[in-house]
């Protein structure tokens, strides 16, 4: 979330970073936190004055017992004790702000940051980046969706029988083309520096307002009501929250973390041609990658990043587009979003296969995450992620782009990890 001192100090400066996202009642809701924290200061300061009073007053009472002066210290003590009341009830209202300032910080998005681009949907984001050639498929070439039933590789039949719409099954050479696009991503990561983590996938509620994912996602999110848990929609989550409440050694950043987990997601509302078969699911799987750093690292890091995953789709030689999102199509949390988009050769279109996001202070923040500078002086941290990658699609691509009369080609790179070249 964001912090009062920006609120109070760059008000102007945020209220225009937040026209790019086309957020309305950033006004208002940016003057119902600074009033409110206009009164909790207030309160603060007069429970303070208070209790530092109370406080002489009680060492008076000895020594006007020593001087004899007993109505003198009775008096006091009365006073004292309508004192403690009075403590009490400002105490409560205190909670009561803090509180009610905690509930409207919630409504804020981030600020985007300066280069993002004003806009309303995906239709204004700025391609910044392109690679590889769109396949040419032979005639009679298919979906994905008719390719996994010709192979008998993914059955979305069988999923609906034992769970429902969204929840497909892997069976043969398409489960093991699953774990080997797992197990090659978790390797590209450790290449690349990053711990491999491997953490629950349901997190408690303190972990889905730490990372932001709540109250913003509560309706996508799947709930289990008797044990008050979530099934993350995102390793960011329980791997973002090992942080929370850290004051982290500067000598240990940047932290970088890589995750894989099957994700879950409610996808409320979704329907049509576009997110038929992989192209949309309520489970699926996805390796993650995290990284917190020091502010002044955060966009080095965050390019850092966004060329792991670009190497990845490269080395499993897909076409690829790199796409600065704008303000309107970037998510609540963050303050500069690359989304890497593969061409689907068979459906004629682009599909979102990864966002890298650089969050900056906005998790570390509701998190509590911070690190002491070269100054001494505490700090809040940046906070990082990307999916590197998510499955589903990347999939239908390799299916799709790589088909041919004979049956569909594994990528080179992935043959280590399959144990086969060819799905016919």
């Amino acid at each position: 979330m964001l912090t009062l001192q920006v609120l109070r100090e760059e008000t102007n400066t945020v209220l225009e970073g937040l026209k790019k996202r086309n957020f309305k009642d950033a006004s208002d809701l940016i003057q119902q936190v600074l009033e409110n924290d206009k009164l909790r200061r207030e309160t603060q300061n007069t429970l303070d004055a208070l209790k530092a009073r109370s406080n002489a007053d009680s060492k008076k009472i000895g020594e006007l017992m020593k001087a004899g002066k007993a109505e003198e210290a009775t008096a006091l003590r009365t006073s004292i004790t309508q004192a403690k009341d009075n403590v009490k009830s400002l105490e409560e209202s205190l909670s009561a702000f803090e509180k009610k300032q905690l509930e409207i910080l919630y409504k804020l998005p981030n600020v985007p940051a300066s280069i993002v681009p004003a806009g309303k949907s995906a239709e204004d984001n700025r391609t910044v980046h392109e690679h590889g050639e769109v396949p040419t498929l032979y005639s009679g070439a298919l979906p994905h969706w008719e390719l996994i039933k010709k192979y008998d590789i993914i059955d979305f039949d069988l999923g609906i029988k034992i769970a429902g719409a969204g929840f497909p099954v892997y069976k043969g050479k398409g489960a093991k083309l699953q774990r080997a696009l797992i197990n090659f991503f978790l390797s590209e990561a450790d290449k690349a520096g990053y711990t491999e983590i491997q953490p629950p996938i349901v997190v408690n509620e303190a972990s889905g307002y730490g990372t932001g994912q709540l109250p913003d996602k509560e309706g996508q999110m799947y709930f289990v009501n008797e044990d008050g848990l979530y099934l993350i929609p995102t390793a960011e989550v329980p791997i973002t929250n090992l942080y929370r409440d850290v004051i982290v050694n500067e000598e240990a950043l940047p932290i970088k973390n890589a995750g894989y987990t099957p994700c879950f997601r409610r996808e409320a509302g979704s329907w049509g041609a576009h997110v038929r078969g992989l192209n949309r699911l309520h489970q699926f799987d996805k390796v993650e990658i995290v990284q917190i750093c020091k502010p002044e690292d955060s966009y080095r890091i965050l390019d850092e990043m966004s060329l792991h995953v670009q190497g990845l789709l490269e080395k499993l030689e897909l076409p690829y587009r790199k796409l600065l999102l704008c303000g309107g199509d970037m998510g609540f949390n963050s303050a500069l979003t690359y989304d890497m988009e593969v061409f689907s050769a068979a459906q004629q279109r682009w599909l979102e296969v990864s966002s890298v996001s650089n969050f900056e202070t906005f998790q570390a923040n509701r998190l509590k995450l911070r690190y002491k500078n070269k100054e001494g002086k505490m700090e809040l941290l940046h906070t990082l992620n990307g999916s590197a990658l998510a499955l589903p699609r990347i999939v239908a691509a390799i299916l799709e782009n790589n088909q041919t009369e004979e049956g569909i080609e594994i990528p080179k790179i992935l043959v280590p990890y399959t144990g086969f070249e060819m799905i016919s």
